[in-house]
């Protein structure tokens, strides 16, 4: 029986502190390069969650110790050996981390995962692997299932790669490129979503000692150690986006604790943006609190550096107080589900007028109503529909488990903040 989820209707502005959990995108980054290292390290506040937990147990089905210690991570490296089977259920992070990790294993590795991981595009990772001296066997698909037949070292050098896709095809080369024999040379063919993301492992790849230097093309990675370290892991911005939201549509006030100084995650702009839609954002001693002010602003912005964030903004959009325009997310069609059928679908569901375009969403706010609308799989979708039913009371969700993806008890928190019931399921 499909579960749904009605969503809490505020009474009251909400007033909450939400402490978050680690970052997904840091701690997908943070357990290959541990489990690429020269000797053991600890995840410190790791995300616990289905995508984090895929990526962990793929890592352990190719011979890397990840033990629980507590709330943490302790992971020590072993020599990578198939063969070997690894589920990425519906995690990009795991479909385009991994493989290069498995092309440095000795022996095959079978990676599959959802029926919808098999849709997600990865043609331009294996052309790159292919490239670079591994054989991968993918059935001409350019998709998952797929197996990489390790022989325990990758030649690396230059390799140009089309990663228009998504940026995760860029961050998963050069994860593991520090062990290639050659280092490797990559160099872009076309554009590159999410730019921040890729930020974001190229720090991560500095702090544990390895050369990557930025060219006129793309990025050099010199061949040598990965230095082993312990990792504290930033709260998880992405996450944050609803609960933050939550404050401009109430008209109340919302912190998230420990919010970074600086940061790589595309959550950190929410700051700029949400500032731009109404609300007043301030740093305090504690973290970054937003607090409304009795209006939705619309939003006119290119999202290309920060699509993650898209599924909440564009349901800011339909209870704003005018049109909006999101550009630059053409690339969100090829993520958990097609993220811009799905947004049309839901926003027109409670009384918005969308249009979609080649590369985004015009989103004319209309006289809401309540609806019953799909999470077609995907954690943001649920996000946005929560948003929703802040503005519009009935929303209801169908399988609101999908956020079991980055934030299991996403249902709980979000009633304990708004004032509603967790267990308003069925």
């Amino acid at each position: 029986m499909t579960q749904v989820w009605t969503t809490p209707h505020p009474r009251a502005p909400v007033d909450a502190v939400v402490p978050l959990p680690g970052s997904k995108s840091l701690t997908a980054r943070a357990l290959v390069l541990a489990a690429l290292a020269d000797g053991p390290g600890r995840l410190v506040r790791p995300l616990r969650a289905r995508d984090t937990e895929l990526m962990a147990a793929g890592l352990r089905a190719l011979g890397v110790g990840v033990v629980d210690d507590g709330d943490d991570w302790q992971v020590t490296p072993g020599p990578l050996r198939g063969p070997a089977e690894v589920d990425a259920g519906l995690a990009g992070t795991v479909l385009r981390f991994l493989p290069p990790v498995a092309a440095l294993a000795d022996g095959p590795v079978r990676l599959d995962g959802d029926p919808r991981l098999r849709e997600r595009p990865n043609a331009g990772l294996l052309a790159a692997l292919r490239d670079l001296g591994v054989r991968v066997d993918d059935g001409g698909r350019g998709r998952a299932p797929f197996t990489v037949h390790g022989t325990g070292r990758v030649r690396g050098g230059a390799v140009t790669v089309d990663a228009s896709e998504s940026s995760q095809i860029v961050s998963g080369l050069l994860l593991a490129a520090a062990r290639f024999t050659d280092g490797l040379d990559l160099a872009l063919a076309g554009g590159l979503p999410s730019m921040p993301h890729v930020e974001m492992t190229v720090a991560a790849l500095r702090e544990r000692g390895v050369e990557v230097t930025a060219t006129g093309r793309g990025w050099r990675v010199a061949p040598g150690r990965v230095a082993a370290r312990d990792d504290v892991l930033e709260p998880d911005l992405s996450n944050a986006a609803p609960f933050l939201a939550a404050a401009l549509v109430t008209g109340g006030r919302v912190t998230v604790p420990d919010w970074p100084a600086t940061t790589t995650q595309p959550g950190g702009r929410l700051d700029v943006l949400l500032g731009g839609m109404g609300a007043e954002v301030v740093r305090t001693g504690t973290g970054l609190q937003v607090t409304g002010t009795g209006r939705v602003a619309p939003l006119v912005a290119d999202l290309g550096e920060v699509g993650e964030l898209t599924p909440v903004l564009a349901a800011l959009c339909a209870l704003a107080d005018g049109p909006s325009r999101l550009t630059g997310i053409a690339h969100l069609r090829g993520h958990e589900t097609d993220r811009l059928q799905a947004l049309a679908e839901v926003l027109s569901a409670v009384g918005a007028t969308v249009e979609q375009l080649p590369d985004g969403l015009v989103i004319t706010p209309g006289p809401l109503r309540p609806a019953r609308v799909h999470s077609y799989a995907d954690h943001r979708m649920v996000h946005a529909a929560a948003v929703l039913g802040l503005g519009a009371d009935g929303v209801e969700v169908t399988d609101p488990g999908a956020v079991g993806k980055t934030l299991p008890d996403f249902a709980e928190r979000w009633a304990r903040m708004v004032g509603g019931l967790a267990g308003a399921r069925r």
